[in-house]
């Protein structure tokens, strides 16, 4: 196959930001640099950033999901509730994708978290993609009542609930959450259908995630070593007929000098302008099709680099598509 599936293509969230040989960037919230685990996160500068990033051509805005802080950790992420927060930014901005980076399944009953994506897409006009992962913060699962070591199967459990929940109008489902019979979830997700991005291996083999997932998400690693996983992603989904998109992240801290060379950071670097065009574009040709760049460890204030981004990298990673019509089926 030489093309991704055509009914997500059509959706404006995941058609701005996929297409087989493109790579698109997006940025992780919040949009700015802060030294320790809490960022000061002003309403009002968040907003102006999403609205840059819009204007400047990204393809995505991130939003992570981290019920609780947790201080050995390191990194409450935008702190807000993921939904409240996209749907907060939704408002403010008009075509941009939004994402979930990612949404917690185990942690939460499947019929709240189907129906908050559902809402979340329709109020946004068909712009969610949605992350899903079994969770990384061991003080959550005894904090919900959960064994950490069942979230693999909480995971799986959770993601088809979610898909019949969203697709079906009175599905029949028997879960580790419960029971539901003689009742359906409103309102359906445009298209019936929310992109699920699969983030690292929460706990499944690629084979599941090429067939269970609409996209892997991964953690960035060195070109060569992300090179072998992506030829590992391509071959699971050509042993299902399949095609879809690989993703990952990337923390930069952007140098004033254009030329700097890469210095390794804690998952990501800090370098020039022009080393980072050059390491996307190897990234691309190794087949990732999205970056979304996390500036927690940046020096530089938010604004300065955002714009420094949107006129000297993201021309040479352009948009899929914008404005793409979708209706509520």
């Amino acid at each position: 196959m030489t093309s991704f599936d055509p009914a997500l293509v059509a959706r404006p969230g995941f058609g701005r930001m996929y297409q087989p040989g493109s790579l698109t960037l997006g940025l992780l919230f919040p949009l700015e640099s802060y030294p320790g685990p809490i960022p000061r996160m002003n309403i009002t500068e968040q907003v102006e950033q999403a609205r840059l990033a819009e204007k400047r051509g990204f393809a995505a805005l991130w939003a992570r999901d981290v019920p609780l802080f947790d201080p050995g950790f390191g990194d409450v992420g935008q702190m807000f509730d993921p939904w409240v927060w996209l749907t907060h930014i939704a408002a403010h901005t008009s075509s941009i994708a939004l994402a979930t980076g990612s949404t917690v399944l185990p942690l939460r009953n499947p019929i709240d978290t189907a129906k908050a994506a559902a809402s979340t897409d329709v109020l946004t006009g068909g712009r969610l993609v949605m992350g899903a992962a079994t969770g990384d913060r061991g003080v959550e699962f005894p904090a919900y009542g959960l064994d950490r070591d069942a979230s693999g199967m909480l995971f799986r459990e959770s993601i088809s609930a979610i898909r019949r929940l969203w697709s079906e109008d009175f599905p029949i489902l028997t879960t580790p959450w419960g029971v539901l019979r003689n009742a359906g979830m409103l309102p359906k997700p445009v298209t019936h259908r929310i992109p699920l991005l699969i983030t690292g291996n929460s706990r499944q083999d690629v084979e599941w995630i090429a067939e269970h997932g609409d996209g892997w998400l991964m953690y960035p690693r060195s070109v060569h070593q992300q090179a072998t996983i992506v030829e590992q992603w391509r071959a699971a989904g050509e042993s299902q007929g399949v095609l879809k998109p690989f993703s990952q992240s990337l923390y930069i801290d952007l140098a004033e000098q254009p030329t700097s060379r890469p210095i390794p950071i804690h998952l990501g670097y800090r370098l020039g302008r022009e080393p980072l065009v050059e390491h996307l574009s190897r990234l691309r040709d190794i087949g990732v099709n999205h970056v979304l760049l996390n500036l927690k460890y940046g020096r530089r204030p938010a604004p300065e680099v955002l714009e420094e981004l949107g006129e000297h990298v993201v021309p040479h990673f352009p948009l899929i598509s914008q404005d793409i019509p979708a209706t509520v089926a």
